[in-house]
């Protein structure tokens, strides 16, 4: 049985989760008006990302008989500036998230709750992907700068996350 202190630990995250997918979508909408349809394409998958761990954590704390409380969540930044300044803010939050989660792990260890540990290893590995990508494109985006026919190019290189699959 979950304790209040972790239900409510993982409401507030599932409302975390939520604003990040809140922010990448206002990203993908700045980067969208900024002409860069490669970059809002990739921060557009990023907000789905965002919303697919909201939602895991919402099936688990159902599934662990607990009660989802949906919170509000509060507006995100709407203007942004170069690329390297959206990516440098995109790090910011993925290690916010990141923050968040060691929290919740640290919260779950008090409480003794060995399935809720469990449950948010994938997600501790999860962050680690999760900056890596983020820290991968903002390195490629100091190197090549915010303008010219290499961002062209990369921004078509961007549009293409998920053609992988």
């Amino acid at each position: 049985m979950l304790s209040k202190a972790v239900q409510d630990a993982i409401n507030e995250q599932i409302k975390n989760e939520l604003y990040s997918a809140h922010q990448y979508l206002s990203m993908s909408a700045y980067c969208e008006s900024a002409t860069l349809p490669g970059f809002a394409h990739w921060m557009r998958a990023q907000a789905q990302e965002e919303r697919e761990h909201a939602m895991k954590f919402y099936d688990f704390l159902l599934n662990r008989n607990g009660r989802v409380v949906l919170q509000a969540i509060e507006q995100p930044v709407v203007d942004f500036g170069s690329p390297v300044e959206i990516f440098e803010q995109a790090l910011e939050q993925e290690q916010k998230v990141t923050a968040q989660i060691n929290e919740l792990y640290g919260l779950m260890t008090r409480e003794n709750d060995y399935a809720s540990q469990a449950f948010l290893q994938w997600f501790l590995t999860e962050q680690v992907e999760e900056e890596k990508n983020v820290r991968d494109v903002l390195e490629t985006l100091k190197m090549i700068g915010d303008e010219g026919e290499t961002l062209f190019l990369f921004d078509r290189e961007l549009g293409k996350r998920g053609d992988e699959a």
